[in-house]
């Protein structure tokens, strides 16, 4: 089998992964339709992603494995500095009683690694893996002042500043301009950018070489985050998470 078959088979299991992901589960001839592939070709797949447990099916339905779930906590809790931020995204989330939520960058997107919600949060759907644009969210733009101009550039003229709601921000002068600002200012917001009637504040958590390891964000319905308490009670509680958690990671 040739370098460009193998990478064309990993291809396809990964579609038959992610289409298992988005049908929520599926038979083989839901999945060879959604796919538009031969019965054969995805039951092949089907067939040594299972052996892997990567798959599992019961009365010819297919749904995603528990085998994910270990890969995932691996790459979760790589590095003990992510571990680490658990206790402070749980922290952050009571003293708010709000949202909160540690994030890092791959590829170009947000990742969530760790959520917690008190019991007066809004759910939004943006649980633990969920990858964002950096764009239109308080720790994405967060992210993207600590980037290299250059790779700024290469994200955004790839991935566009799609408008998730009509108050996104669109044009690249202005993102840039309140880039500056969230450089000087050291934490970001997010006001209903990402979904309607949500609002968030965001700061880095950084290294001693001022390197990003993560942002720490807190995020709420639009009628509680507002005034004082959105715009520097917030802060000020996400600035002193970080701080602590930043210690906590330069002497673990």
């Amino acid at each position: 089998m040739s370098i460009k078959d193998r990478v064309s088979t990993t291809e396809k299991s990964l579609e038959v992964v992610f289409a298992l992901q988005r049908l929520r589960g599926a038979t083989l001839a839901e999945l060879a339709a959604e796919l538009d592939a031969p019965k054969s070709t995805v039951h092949r797949h089907l067939s040594t992603l299972a052996e892997h447990s990567f798959v599992r099916t019961d009365d010819g339905r297919y749904e995603v494995g528990f085998r994910f779930l270990e890969l995932a906590e691996y790459a979760r809790t790589q590095r003990e500095s992510y571990e680490l931020a658990e206790a402070t995204v749980e922290q952050l989330a009571e003293e708010t009683q709000e949202r909160a939520q540690f994030v890092v960058e791959e590829h170009g997107r947000g990742v969530y690694l760790y959520v917690e919600t008190s019991e007066h949060a809004v759910q939004t759907g943006h649980s633990v893996g969920k990858r964002i644009r950096l764009h239109s969210t308080a720790a994405g733009k967060v992210i993207l002042t600590h980037l290299p101009d250059d790779r700024v550039d290469d994200i955004l003229d790839a991935q566009g500043l799609t408008p998730e709601t009509d108050r996104t921000i669109t044009d690249r002068t202005v993102l840039d301009e309140e880039l500056a600002e969230i450089s000087e200012q050291g934490y970001a917001f997010n006001r209903e950018e990402n979904i309607k009637g949500l609002c968030a504040a965001a700061a880095p958590v950084t290294n001693d070489d001022d390197e990003l390891i993560g942002v720490l964000s807190v995020s709420g319905p639009s009628n509680r985050m507002k005034g004082e308490w959105f715009t520097s009670k917030i802060p000020d509680l996400i600035l002193g998470s970080a701080n602590e958690l930043e210690l906590r990671i330069a002497y673990a």
